[in-house]
């Protein structure tokens, strides 16, 4: 055998053998099975550590206060971390909840309740518009439960606002100022609403843009039904695609960001104890809220803090993961950007507070704890090692600064066996809704504003702004970011020239000598630097209402005759419809949907479908919401295939 490929095989034995391991075994275990998982995980973890020992042993500079080695631990230490942070989440994935059989177990009990439990639901609002107000509003007041109240909470003190709340039906609270932000504006409803002859026995937070289903309330609350829970959490679904599926034009294969941590995540966080309210879509028990003085305001992520207060006081959060609200994914890079800039700042605020892990008697478990300290790893140690990863690598070309000393076999034979393990395990628990290289470019798209934050809450706690999430607005034009695209724009071209000057001007040595890792992370920054630089090029979306997946049944009657056709998808604007219809197009017909006359325009013909739009009159438009929320449509990527994802960004590259 010619020695090179030999060498290869020796260098590529043990990631193969992991490949083989796993496609051989996890076909015949099932991802439900907590057994196989703590399998799995503990299979992973021996690997990571087995490469962060050797990275720790024999991959560091000489010790000494040389500059190589000062960068060279700063990046196995972040690194360590980051490992440390991943080690306490697979762990958590062993685990996973369900509440949905103790809710139909619950069902009977609160329906049985005389009368049943009075609810506030509180629509938090600053600068939303109005589209985004009213289908809040309307889906929020057609909930099938029998005793509850809508209320406005209007920090932008609008006047139409107000109109459009009396018309609509609810309740309008603003206040003079804008203190504290959301929390502040939450707190100012509840010393409101409990001034009232009749208080609630628990309120319901809704963000301006998150539509419930008629089934939300009447769900949650059935988990209420144990006295120690304070607090039912519900996962947050969209019905827009966020900036990643959109720029990168896998919308359709390709679920939200959003879609690991709700469906796999925060519900291993339950199974052990430690979920947390997420603010929007969630119920919290009033009475034991009013003893904690209502929501806290020492940081940004007000709803983690109350969490937090309520396990202090001897309350639970539970969650439960079934769809019962759809909501608005951030619809541009910067407000994505921004919203989790924010969550990393509150966190830290959290971690430097009198609820931090870390301070003694504060009536916190050691889940809770670990819980904490895993989402600091989180936000550091991930964040701050996928920026170095793309920075040490310069800084050998640029500088000559060899943070990494490991030749080609050695790096290979470690560091890719717990590279791809932890993939496939990741993938594996997770049915595919995470891949390695989309979560490196999330994580970098955000890396230095997130760790701008991170800073800010540690060092700086008090006096940080919370910066709301902007929703609606033009997004018709395509739109590029250049402060961030400048940015990676400059580091893939030096990561480029790094690469030609070790293969061309140099002959391939470096190769061979102790920048190996850099080298390999060369190659995997360029992709990654790649989809970044794309997600930065924010392209046009042209529908002003977003299109669900639909498969129910309408008759459509034309001037002439009426026809039978499958919904292939709706939305508030209009429809797709399956088939082709005696109509031109700019022909007016009537769509009957779900037991609803919808007058409509033809506004497309093709061979195998058409498309109608639907006219824009009040009466419509109600009956509209409520069939568009109410459960029974998704915009969710139900099945995810790897090869479509890459087939997807490879044609937005060559576009």
């Amino acid at each position: 055998m010619n020695p090179t490929v030999a060498l290869l095989l020796d260098t590529m034995a043990p990631g193969l053998l992991v490949i083989g391991a796993a496609l051989i075994v996890l076909p015949w275990m099932s991802p439900r099975n907590e057994r196989a998982r703590m399998a799995v995980v503990a299979v992973i973890i021996v690997l990571m550590w087995r490469y962060m020992i050797w990275r720790w042993l024999y991959t560091l500079p000489p010790m000494g206060f040389s500059v190589d080695w000062i960068v060279g631990l700063i990046f196995v230490t972040v690194e360590t971390l980051a490992i440390l942070g991943t080690t306490i989440g697979l762990i958590g994935l062993t685990r996973v909840s369900n509440r949905t059989p103790q809710v139909q177990q619950n069902l009977s009990w609160l329906d049985a309740q005389a009368p049943l439990p009075l609810v506030d639901v509180f629509i938090c609002t600053y600068n939303e518009d109005k589209d985004i107000l009213e289908r809040t509003i309307v889906g929020a007041t057609t909930m099938d439960y029998g005793r509850f109240r809508v209320w406005v909470l209007d920090d932008g003190r609008r006047a139409w606002l107000k109109e459009l709340s009396a018309k609509l039906g609810v309740g309008y609270i603003t206040r003079p100022d804008n203190e504290h932000a959301k929390a502040g504006n939450i707190n100012n409803a509840l010393k409101q609403v409990a001034a009232l002859p009749e208080p609630p026995d628990f309120i319901s937070i809704l963000d301006a843009d998150f539509v419930p289903t008629s089934q939300f309330l009447r769900r949650a609350l059935s988990l209420m039904k144990e006295g120690d829970v304070g607090i039912v959490q519900t996962p947050q679904h969209f019905i827009n695609p966020d900036p990643l599926q959109t720029n990168l034009s896998i919308t359709g294969v390709w679920p939200d960001e959003q879609r690991y941590f709700f469906d796999v995540v925060l519900a291993s966080k339950d199974a052990w104890g430690a979920a947390f309210c997420c603010g929007t879509s969630s119920v919290i028990r009033f009475s034991e809220l009013q003893r904690l003085g209502g929501f806290p305001t020492d940081s940004v992520t007000e709803d983690y803090c109350v969490t937090l207060k309520m396990k202090q006081a001897g309350y639970r959060t539970v969650y439960l993961n079934e769809r019962l609200s759809l909501g608005l994914a951030p619809e541009g890079l910067k407000e994505y950007i921004t919203q989790r800039s924010r969550w990393a700042l509150g966190f830290m605020q959290i971690f430097r507070g009198p609820l931090g892990p870390l301070r003694r008697g504060n009536g916190l478990s050691i889940i809770d704890r670990i819980s904490l300290i895993e989402a600091f790893l989180y936000w550091f140690g991930s964040y701050g090692f996928r920026m170095l990863g793309i920075i040490v690598p310069i800084l050998y070309l640029l500088l000559n600064i060899n943070a990494v000393q490991a030749d080609v076999v050695t790096t290979l034979a470690y560091y890719m066996p717990h590279f791809i393990g932890s993939a496939i395990a990741t993938a594996w628990m997770a049915q595919s809704r995470v891949m390695p290289i989309m979560t490196d470019v999330t994580q970098l798209l955000a890396a230095s504003q997130i760790l701008q934050a991170v800073a800010h809450g540690l060092f700086k706690p008090k006096g940080q702004k919370f910066k709301v999430t902007a929703k609606g607005g033009d997004r018709s034009k395509r739109f590029v970011q250049w402060p961030l695209l400048s940015m990676f724009l400059i580091y893939l071209a030096l990561t480029i020239t790094r690469v030609v000057w070790a293969f061309l001007l140099e002959d391939g040595t470096k190769l061979r000598d102790s920048s190996a890792l850099c080298l390999f992370w060369s190659w995997y920054n360029m992709v990654v630097l790649t989809m970044a630089c794309l997600v930065c090029i924010e392209q046009p979306r042209y529908r002003s209402d977003e299109r669900l997946t639909a498969g129910d049944d309408a008759l459509v009657q034309t001037s002439a005759a009426a026809s039978p056709h499958k919904v292939l998808d709706v939305s508030l604007g209009g429809a797709r419809l399956a088939g082709t219809l005696a109509a031109d197009v700019g022909s007016e017909v009537t769509v009957v949907l779900a037991g609803l006359t919808l007058p409509a325009t033809v506004v497309r013909r093709g061979e195998e479908s058409f498309a109608v739009r639907f006219h824009d009159e009040d009466e419509a438009r109600m009956d509209l919401i409520k069939l568009v929320y109410s459960g029974r449509y998704s915009a969710a990527v139900e099945k995810i295939e790897p090869g479509r994802v890459a087939a997807a960004v490879f044609g937005r590259v060559m576009r």
